[in-house]
């Protein structure tokens, strides 16, 4: 029977650990649900996952550490799950194991188990086990291990309960006698170091057994320890450097190596205890789904096919749906100018343009909400489903072609490989990478991958200037980035970063899972609203500045003075035309007359976003309740001075409208940032850039996510009455001539351009240099505005269409990077490559 927790504490903080691909994530979402917090391990960049759940009265705190295969000091992931365990002292570990490949797991289980804490192990993927017809007797391996060991399918959350109660009595539980690893001939020189380190201090914050065993291997970051402790000439340190050498000089062997023997000699004896296999039912659906999709000649195939799937699910079909999205955004807007001050008849109060700036500046990033929900529902299929690391076998190769590294793989997809990624966590996650050239080479490349900031204006442009291209030419953006990438990583490690060292790479490719709907559900979600939370925080504050910077100095007094004059004219007009009909008295009074341009504008737009007769019926029900004396003005029917009213009205508000397009444009041309933005039209024209697209480049150095934001302001045609961006922004593109093949010179800027300031500063805080931190702005922009002056000058001398002049880069540059590849290969002598499939062998 379980024990009852009533004497035990009534809060725990439980470890979660285990090596990678084990199921731990699931596990994780399993045991905690939603109740879950990211954020970052003190001083480093690696995530740190904390979730929450209450079982038997006990609060439970469990926090994810990362996947590692060992608790050694040559890795970030790894001194970071030690250092946790070590600082924290959790009350206890959960080490979750992959019951389908149990011996390769049990080397990290006896690493948990020597560190002295009470420890649970989730042995988990059991469906996974039984169809390769492997069985695990849990009761054997319980009394080997001499820990509690519950057999759970973290992806159907089978055996919840079970962990929870498990985890619970072993925090409670008095006596507890795990196994020992047996370092047989070591055991006296291990006991020996052991009795040193008890008499010391360090006993008190460190498992003195495991600390000891640590120092026998050499290990640089234990050897760091003590010698902080207790001094670089400790005899401690000096007694293990003895150990080692005694016994290398008798045995031939290193002392790591011999330990790891005996740890693998007793992961065997435990498998040949507990473990059966079995013929039947063996399952190879991993293995021959690999022969497909790790083919060498149909892998790169299945690879562009599966990002152009994407690509048509989520840009294709997820705007399809914002068709549906937009009405809902489009109402809140109405809703938001309500509440705020009226507007003028010519000019609005500051309050409104700021507010309504703010709203459109919003709606024009969340109309894409859609978009991303089904794009990071496909990214996390393929994460959970395995396919996503085979991206990273499939690209190694090809990597150490342009002088990258295989580790370069992970930043490159949390930067967006693809799209739907960001560039901070991608330069962050180049920790990882044990060279210091491909280190360098990636961090200067990660921000051309396609951000998840980038979907949004590649995607306004594309709709409107390529729409019967959709697919293709977000399959020319989401592809040419990574060769324009390849291309660079080349040249950097050619010149600039050529003498830095490299080295090896080595991986593990997981079975392949079917994912589950909770999992792909609950990260789709989580990443779509950290999206929403930027959008609200960073893209906000930068629509203030960039509101702000266009709006001062303003127009001239001369010019104001002209646009009075002419909406004084346009009123005084109104006032004729209604002069004899029996209204002519009601709207003398310039506030009523405020008041109902206001009105009709209202149900102008109203109007537009409301579908179908029955709700068009409902729309005029509800303003004839709210307005009874001056609906008559709004649908007039036999009242012929309410018809006259309508008509005049209708055309004071044409004339209204026109004069306050006006006073925008001329805001903007004589603000700060339009002044900058016209300054540099001389040099961009030969990119094809006008200054309403330099305001927006501008714009997008302090976030991406702004350049579609400012766009939406900068377009305001249309915006009064409630069109979506890409109505109003190709509406003024056929009437300033705007052409496919100038969106597509500012698409690839737009792509090569230099990283946003938070990944400036990332690059500064991994580099530890301002030289790269410059480069990494200076270089990107000389690159991305030759090729824009190539792509527009050339395409435009050859008279070329944006699709064709498409193609024609697509090509020279794959054809590039694909010689430059060759000539790679050619030049290092080729060798066989590496089942990285297999499992672990002990040195």
């Amino acid at each position: 029977m379980n024990e009852t927790p009533e004497a035990g504490p009534k809060k725990l903080l439980v470890g979660l650990a285990g090596q990678q691909n084990a199921g731990k994530s699931t596990t994780f979402n399993m045991l905690t649900g939603a109740n879950q917090h990211i954020a970052n391990y003190p001083g480093v960049t690696v995530d740190k996952k904390t979730g929450y759940y209450r079982h038997r009265e006990i609060r439970v705190e469990l926090v994810d550490l990362p996947g590692t295969y060992s608790l050694t000091s040559f890795s970030l992931e790894e001194r970071v799950a030690r250092d946790f365990l070590i600082s924290e002292k959790p009350d206890v570990i959960t080490n979750v194991v992959d019951a389908s490949s149990l011996k390769r797991s049990l080397y990290f289980t006896f690493q948990v188990l020597e560190m002295g804490f009470p420890v649970v192990v989730a042995l988990n993927m059991m469906d996974v086990a039984k169809r390769n017809g492997t069985h695990v007797d849990v009761a054997a391996l319980e009394h080997c291990l001499g820990v509690s060991v519950i057999p759970t399918i973290g992806r159907k959350r089978q055996g919840k309960t079970e962990l929870r109660d498990a985890i619970l009595d072993t925090a409670n539980r008095k006596a507890y006698n795990p196994l020992r690893i047996s370092y047989e001939e070591l055991e006296p020189a291990l006991n020996s170091l052991k009795n040193q380190l008890d008499k010391c201090k360090l006993a008190e914050d460190y498992p003195t057994r495991w600390l000891a065993v640590k120092l026998l291997e050499g290990d640089s970051e234990a050897e760091r320890i003590v010698g902080e402790h207790l001094g670089e000439d400790c005899k401690e340190l000096k007694t293990a450097a003895g150990v080692r050498r005694d016994f290398e000089e008798k045995h031939y062997m290193n002392v790591p190596d011999y330990m790891v023997g005996c740890r693998d000699r007793l992961a065997t004896e435990i498998i040949g205890t507990c473990v059966t296999e079995t013929k039947e039912g063996r399952d190879r659906v991993s293995e021959t789904i690999d022969k497909i999709v790790l083919n060498r000649f149909a892998a790169p195939f299945f690879l562009i096919a599966t990002v152009f799937v994407i690509y048509q699910l989520s840009i294709v079909k997820g705007y399809e749906l914002t068709v549906y999205w937009w009405p809902i955004l489009a109402k809140l807007r109405a809703m938001i100018a309500g509440v705020l001050p009226a507007a003028g008849i010519l000019e609005d109060p500051y309050i409104r343009s700021m507010g309504l700036w703010m709203v459109d500046s919003a709606n024009a990033l969340l109309n894409y909400i859609p978009i991303f929900l089904i794009l990071f529902s496909l990214i996390a299929i393929l994460e959970d489903s395995g396919y996503m690391a085979r991206i990273a076998f499939i690209l190694d190769k090809l990597f150490h072609s342009f002088g990258l590294h295989g580790q370069s793989t992970l930043p490159y997809i949390l930067g967006g490989v693809f799209a739907g990624g960001c560039a901070v966590p991608g330069v962050m996650a180049t920790k990882g990478i044990p060279d210091e050239r491909s280190r360098m080479a990636t961090i200067l490349t990660v921000p051309y991958m396609n951000c998840l900031a980038k979907i949004p204006f590649y995607t306004l442009l594309i709709n409107v200037f390529f729409a019967p291209y959709k697919s293709w030419a977000m399959l020319f953006l989401s592809t040419v980035t990574i060769f324009v990438a390849l291309l660079v990583a080349k040249l950097l490690t050619a010149t600039l970063l050529k003498s830095m060292e490299t080295a090896p790479f080595v991986m593990e490719l997981p079975k392949y899972h079917p994912p589950t709907l909770f999992g792909v559900g609950q990260r789709a979600i989580e990443r779509t609203w950290q999206y929403i939370k930027k959008v609200g925080s960073i893209v906000m504050a930068v629509s203030i500045c960039v509101f702000t910077l266009l709006q001062f100095p303003g127009i001239s007094d001369e010019k104001q003075a002209h646009f009075d004059g002419e909406i004084t004219k346009a009123v005084a007009m109104f006032q004729n035309k209604i002069a004899k009909t029996q209204y002519a008295d009601r709207f003398k009074d310039e506030a009523a007359l405020v008041s109902m341009i206001n009105l009709y504008n209202d149900f102008k737009s109203a109007r537009l976003i409301t579908k179908g007769a029955k709700s068009s019926k409902a729309l005029s029900a509800k303003f004839k309740a709210g307005y009874p004396e001056q609906f008559k003005f709004l649908k007039p029917k036999k009242d012929k001075d309410a018809k006259t009213v309508n008509k005049a009205l209708r055309g004071l508000l044409s004339t209204r409208k026109s004069l306050r397009r006006q006073i925008k444009e001329a805001q903007i041309e004589t603000s700060v940032l339009g002044m900058v933005g016209r300054s540099l039209e001389p040099v961009t024209q030969w990119a094809g850039f006008n200054w309403k697209i330099n305001v927006a480049i501008l714009s997008s150095f302090a976030a991406r996510e702004s350049s579609v934001a400012t766009i939406g302001v900068l377009y305001q045609q249309g915006a009064d009455e409630n069109k979506s961006l890409e109505d109003r922004m190709e509406a003024e593109a056929g009437e300033g001539g705007f052409s496919p093949l100038h969106a597509l010179a500012i698409m690839v800027f737009f792509a090569l351009y230099p990283p946003c300031l938070a990944t400036t500063i990332m690059i500064k805080v991994q580099t530890g240099s301002y030289k790269w931190m410059v480069f990494s702005m200076i270089f990107p922009t000389t690159l991305g505005f030759i090729t824009a002056c190539l792509i527009y000058t050339g395409g435009s001398a050859f008279n070329l269409s944006g699709i064709q002049m498409m193609g024609v880069f697509y090509a020279a540059v794959v054809l590039t990077a694909v010689c430059s590849g060759l000539f790679s290969s050619w030049k290092r002598k080729p060798g066989p490559l590496p089942d990285l499939r297999q499992e672990p062998k002990p040195l």
